[in-house]
């Protein structure tokens, strides 16, 4: 009976917390995606085994449409530019910047078809997101074993036109929220070179004007996402990998800026 008596006001100091603490908001919004993510993950796995039998690059399209609202509850909105640039024909590699796991929503507003994305190892073990994204044909690597990793790109390069997939980098290695894009790892273009497929680069604005991790603030903001042009790698070889390297790194982190800096900031709660 004490429990039922406490949750009129606890249900009273919610609202209130949500409109006065950037705080709470930020641990309430990290909390909900964390967890609704796990929940759409659960409802997502008997449907890719109905759908494909198992694991399948297919199984993204389902996994797509399921995530895409996401962004409603945390207030979030994606401005996207480029998209022509995406309706390349046959296999490439998309590359991107990474800044935190929200980066997942945007992935999913503009994944196309028969695409899958390269991850860390230690995602598999996250329980059912761990699961739904092997289901979704995700190829893993061990950042700590560089050789296992390389090995994992010698194979993927290969799945890639043997299957006629795209697959979705992130050449930093690691998420990045310092305001400029950090230097890239070679992995993406020995893939793209390798398999001498094109690559396209994609940019998402920062995240700064409406979420702070440090600071511990999660506000309703726009994300804009910027899809570049193809850049060819036909006739290239490994030789040619740092100039591809230097080239892509400096049209993104240009691109970078100049979105970051057109993004306007969003107003949220401002007490802790």
């Amino acid at each position: 009976m004490d429990v039922l008596w406490m949750a009129p006001p606890l249900l009273l100091l919610f609202p209130l917390l949500m409109l006065t603490s950037s705080t709470f908001v930020f641990y309430f919004k990290k909390f909900f995606y964390v967890a609704w993510m796990m929940v759409l993950a659960l409802l997502a796995i008997p449907m890719c085994f109905l759908k494909s039998g198992g694991r399948d690059v297919e199984n993204m399209r389902l996994i797509r449409s399921l995530v895409r609202h996401v962004k409603y509850f945390l207030g979030l909105r994606f401005d996207v530019s480029g998209w022509e640039h995406l309706q390349t024909e046959g296999p490439y590699v998309i590359i991107s910047n990474h800044q935190s796991s929200l980066d997942v929503l945007g992935l999913m507003e503009i994944l196309p078809d028969r695409c899958t994305m390269i991850a860390k190892k230690e995602l598999i073990y996250a329980g059912t997101v761990g699961l739904i994204c092997w289901l979704g044909g995700i190829v893993f690597i061990n950042r700590k074993k560089p050789n296992d990793a390389k090995n994992v790109m010698i194979d993927a390069s290969k799945t890639m036109l043997d299957d006629q997939i795209r697959l979705w980098v992130f050449p930093e290695g690691t998420r990045n929220q310092t305001g400029n894009l950090l230097p890239f790892k070679k992995g993406a273009f020995h893939l793209a070179v390798q398999a001498q497929v094109p690559i396209i680069p994609i940019v998402f604005s920062s995240y700064s004007s409406f979420y702070l991790r440090k600071q511990k603030q999660f506000n309703s903001g726009t994300i804009t996402i910027k899809i570049l042009p193809k850049i060819e790698t036909k006739g290239l070889t490994s030789d040619d990998i740092p100039s591809l390297m230097d080239k892509s790194f400096h049209l993104m982190n240009s691109s970078f800026l100049s979105i970051s800096n057109s993004v306007p900031h969003s107003n949220g709660p401002c007490k802790h």
